[in-house]
């Protein structure tokens, strides 16, 4: 990172019972380089404060309103304010928070999905074009060593041209409210669209089987078909997705994510199969990437090896055989995102590799592929083009 100090960050939302909450803090915290020092933690005041002893926060740095900490840090002395801040709120509230903090002169990390419309998005992105700040997006699963071998892999060529390309994120963890009557399932935020936005499944999970496709293959989509289902009685999001993807180059997709895969339990994976071999990667196995082809076995990869890319190993912790996970994966984008946040305060240019987490531009095609799904679903699973600014 190479500052004579640790960045300050600043956080709002993730309070007492948010378990995103604190698995940002857990991952801010691994390297060493970033101590959590001011905070609103809750649209609650009362709970914002309690959260605030939880971490033992001084508390005039912790806030009743997102804006009063906006005011208050920027008021503070260079040497003592936040450097920047990580917001863990609830969809409809990202584009607010984000653009105050970014008008008030601070770097922002943002939990995914960006915004709770594309068109939020594309005024969010003008404000951090305008802002010069650096805008990172939480799309964590693309922190996985393995995940940055999958992207070496493709782009060194040692697939061939792609043609096929499968993602899947099967969970089960919502199939329970069918054993219950109508008037009692399962009570998600997400499922409410005044607070989600216009889906709940593709919106929540979904975005992430895209995520990594495009992080992965470097593809984007140029048109889908989806279908998208509520299983659950009295729920007014979807709860189940499928899609038939076309790629630009040629190449096919099917992306599906699922709430009520019943025995799933957080099973996100991707197959990419190109004309020279084949990938697979599964996020409950991360440590593995197995490289297929017609003519030969399989040949099992495995983080903390040093036949590995340099992109794999700058993002492994521990040696082979020590397994990294969730955790970790999150921990390399606040890193990423730490090493912009530093050379920006310092004034040094980006490195010609640029920095590897997920961008504004990440989570304006995050956004389109949620409405281009919902379009195509309520259109009766329609081919629909998917918007390409």
């Amino acid at each position: 990172m190479k500052l004579n100090r640790k960045l300050r960050m600043g956080m709002v939302g993730g309070g007492r019972g948010a378990f995103i909450g604190s698995v940002h803090r857990m991952a801010a915290r691994l390297d060493g380089e970033i101590d959590l020092v001011a905070g609103c933690f809750s649209s609650d005041p009362e709970k914002s404060r309690l959260s605030g002893q939880d971490f033992f926060l001084d508390p005039a740095r912790v806030y009743a309103t997102y804006e009063e900490m906006a005011q208050k840090e920027a008021a503070l002395p260079a040497d003592q304010r936040i450097d920047f801040v990580s917001i863990v709120t609830r969809n409809n509230t990202h584009f607010a928070v984000a653009k105050t903090f970014l008008e008030a002169g601070f770097h922002v990390v943002c939990d995914k999905p960006l915004c709770f419309t594309r068109k939020e998005g594309l005024k969010l992105r003008e404000i951090v074009r305008k802002s010069g700040k650096v805008f990172a997006l939480t799309h964590n699963y693309t922190g996985y060593p393995m995940v940055k071998e999958a992207r070496e892999w493709v782009r060194s060529g040692k697939l061939g041209k792609i043609l096929k390309i499968v993602a899947e994120y099967p969970q089960g963890y919502a199939i329970t409210a069918l054993e219950q009557k109508a008037d009692g399932a399962i009570s998600n935020w997400r499922m409410d669209p005044n607070v989600a936005g216009v889906s709940n499944c593709m919106g929540d999970i979904g975005t992430h089987a895209h995520n990594l496709v495009r992080y992965i293959t470097g593809l984007e989509i140029e048109g889908l078909c989806a279908e998208l289902s509520t299983f659950i009685p009295g729920r007014p999001l979807d709860d189940d997705g499928n899609c038939l993807v076309r790629f630009a180059g040629g190449a096919k997709g099917i992306l599906y994510a699922s709430q009520i895969s019943n025995g799933d339990e957080n099973n996100l994976n991707i197959r990419v199969y190109g004309t020279k071999g084949g990938l697979e990667w599964h996020q409950e196995n991360p440590n593995e990437l197995v490289f297929k082809r017609a003519d030969a076995p399989p040949v099992v990869s495995r983080r903390g090896n040093s036949y590995l890319s340099d992109a794999a190993k700058e993002a492994t912790r521990t040696p082979f055989a020590h397994p990294e996970g969730f955790i970790e994966a999150f921990a390399n984008i606040y890193r990423a995102a730490a090493t912009a946040i530093a050379d920006s305060i310092a004034g040094r240019k980006a490195s010609k590799a640029g920095y590897d987490f997920p961008t504004i531009d990440d989570g304006l095609a995050g956004m389109a592929f949620i409405e281009t799904t919902v379009k195509s679903s309520k259109a009766g699973a329609k081919w629909v083009r998917f918007p390409q600014e």
